[in-house]
């Protein structure tokens, strides 16, 4: 009886469905300015994508940091729920009807035009920009529609680029043209935007940035913070200066975005070591 009802009970759980493990993540599958060869790549975490967007647990520019001397932020500790950043996107443009990249280069309208930092002082006339929207994956898993300004013979290198990122599901939080309270702003050491033209001078010199011509992406700037001394910015990334521990949105030697925008003849900045720039590309080199 007992080898009867044994028997049994093995038949039964032949019936019962097998669960299967969670499929693995994906593998994240020139202007006349050449960049140097790069070496290939080397491994980089696939970009996780989610059903639903994840719960925002931290509220970007809300928390104003003391200034240093300099006028920059006090750099502090990376707030633990910035050690892992994955914060949703705002959708501020329609997003993509599909998962199919698509850019669209054109003059800048006018309502942008006004909202952006570009001023009559700047060196590059409103009618050399062009405004750029082009789909881009955000950390939240889903597709995006982002904007920049940048010159006119920046607009398809920098669409050609960031369509490179979009194939392999490179992550971006947001992507939007930055506004002139941004510039006036305190400090937060939070920020994380992908942006180009911004009509302001190199950081801690009076001479005109790369991004104020239009010739400059900045690629997830806390993902990729900027380097000079004791210096880190945004001031709270302090913890992706450690290049070791990478995560998504993270830029590395030979990875995806180095190898997207060396393919349309822009540099680097991470290659530095005082300042080291990792979030900044230019077609100048500066």
């Amino acid at each position: 009886m007992r080898r009867t009802a044994a028997a049994a009970a093995a038949a039964l759980a032949g019936l019962l469905p097998v669960a299967c493990g969670a499929p693995a993540p994906a593998a994240a599958p020139p202007s006349p300015l050449r960049a140097p060869a790069v070496p290939s790549s080397p491994a980089v975490p696939a970009t996780r994508t989610s059903p639903a967007p994840p719960p925002v647990t931290w509220q970007v520019g809300a928390h104003p940091l003391p200034r240093r001397a300099d006028g920059f932020g006090e750099v502090e500790a990376t707030p633990p729920e910035l050690v892992n950043r994955s914060l949703p996107t705002r959708d501020l443009l329609p997003p993509p009807s599909d998962s199919r990249y698509t850019a669209k280069i054109s003059a800048v309208p006018a309502d942008v035009l006004a909202r952006s930092t570009w001023q009559p002082a700047c060196p590059v006339a409103a009618a050399d920009l062009r405004y750029v929207t082009l789909s881009f994956w955000g950390f939240d898993g889903r597709a995006h529609t982002g904007e920049l300004l940048v010159r006119h013979d920046a607009a398809q290198p920098v669409a050609d680029a960031f369509g490179k990122l979009f194939a392999q599901r490179f992550p971006v939080e947001e992507m939007r043209v930055s506004s002139p309270a941004e510039l006036d702003a305190p400090p937060t050491g939070d920020g994380n935007n992908t942006s180009a033209f911004v009509c302001r001078p190199v950081r801690g010199q009076t001479s005109w940035s790369a991004h104020a011509y239009g010739l400059a992406v900045d690629v997830n700037p806390f993902c990729n913070p900027y380097t000079k001394g004791d210096l880190v910015l945004p001031e709270l990334a302090s913890s992706y200066v450690d290049r070791a521990r990478v995560r998504p949105g993270m830029i590395v030697a030979g990875g995806p975005v180095v190898r997207a925008f060396a393919g349309v003849g822009w540099h680097w900045g991470g290659t530095g070591r005082s300042p080291t720039d990792r979030m900044h590309f230019s077609a100048t080199g500066t």
